[in-house]
């Protein structure tokens, strides 16, 4: 394959995504009743990558709650672990975990900790949100399954802000000297960090580009587009290199008031403002 890849033509029928839409309401929901309950912060990072979470565990990734723990079942690493809340959001919609848990979400000895850790609930592989470290354990749970010819797919999910850590610069040249054709990495590029934008940062540009210069197969797409994100991970399947997913997002997603305002990195939305987001939703309360 050539290090530019290209989505595939693929036919998808009318209306296929409907579902997905009306799943990713009320994840987006969950995550913001969640901020509001608990007074966690990093709502609007949570927000951006819904749409990417909701498509890969509706209609990629082999991995359900009876196989939570089969050897041979595929790995999500949620590098960002400080948009954890989106995350357990999802795996209580399909079954991980009792919705009933929530009700202590972020509490001392809660099983849903502010940041993730494992075996605190099915589904969590590693503990994460250090900043970097995500990429380095997914490259090498790929590798794993190389050494232990135990054919599954890795897939992990960074912000665009922990392009910035070494390490995950270091685990970008380890993956293509072996041949990690099975590892899928998703940049949340959602323009953002906690300070300021992210390519007045530092600079991440051309972050697909940077990619393909360490070795990858990458492609950049529109991050809340299910048909963009569908092609995508098509394409990445069949890849026979290590593949970056690029993903523009927008951080706050669905809320208006909460759109690529990076105040929402740290606010916690009041009960009218969690009211008024889940009108806009379209949904009633969970």
């Amino acid at each position: 394959m050539n290090s530019r890849a290209t989505t595939e033509n693929i036919d998808i029928p009318e209306g296929e995504f409907g579902s997905l839409v009306a799943i990713a309401a009320r994840i987006r929901g969950r995550i913001i009743q969640l901020s509001h309950q608990a007074r966690t912060p990093h709502l609007g990072s949570s927000l951006s990558f819904v749409e990417l979470l909701v498509y890969l565990y509706w209609d990629f990734l082999k991995i359900y709650p009876e196989i939570v723990k089969d050897p041979s079942r595929d790995r999500f690493v949620l590098s960002k672990g400080h948009g954890i809340t989106t995350l357990y959001a999802v795996l209580a919609e399909r079954g991980f975990f009792s919705p009933e848990l929530f009700q202590n979400y972020a509490q001392v000895d809660s099983p849903l900790p502010e940041h993730p850790s494992p075996r605190c609930v099915p589904g969590i592989e590693a503990a994460t949100g250090s900043l970097g470290h995500g990429l380095s354990i997914a490259t090498g749970i790929a590798l794993a399954s190389k050494m232990n010819a135990i054919d599954y797919n890795v897939v992990c999910l960074l912000s665009d802000g922990e392009c910035n850590e070494g390490s995950t610069w270091e685990a970008a040249l380890l993956a293509p000297a072996h041949n990690l054709d099975n590892l899928i990495a998703i940049i949340d590029f959602n323009k953002w960090q906690a300070t300021g934008r992210s390519a007045e940062i530092t600079a991440l540009e051309p972050l697909k580009e940077k990619f393909e210069a360490f070795g990858w197969n990458s492609i950049r797409i529109d991050g809340h587009e299910f048909r963009q994100i569908k092609s995508a991970l098509a394409t990445a399947k069949k890849s026979d290199k290590p593949f970056a997913i690029i993903a523009d997002t927008v951080k706050g997603k669905g809320i208006k008031m909460m759109e690529d305002d990076n105040n929402w990195h740290y606010r916690i939305p009041s009960k009218d403002e969690v009211d008024s987001a889940f009108e806009e939703l379209g949904i009633k309360a969970l």
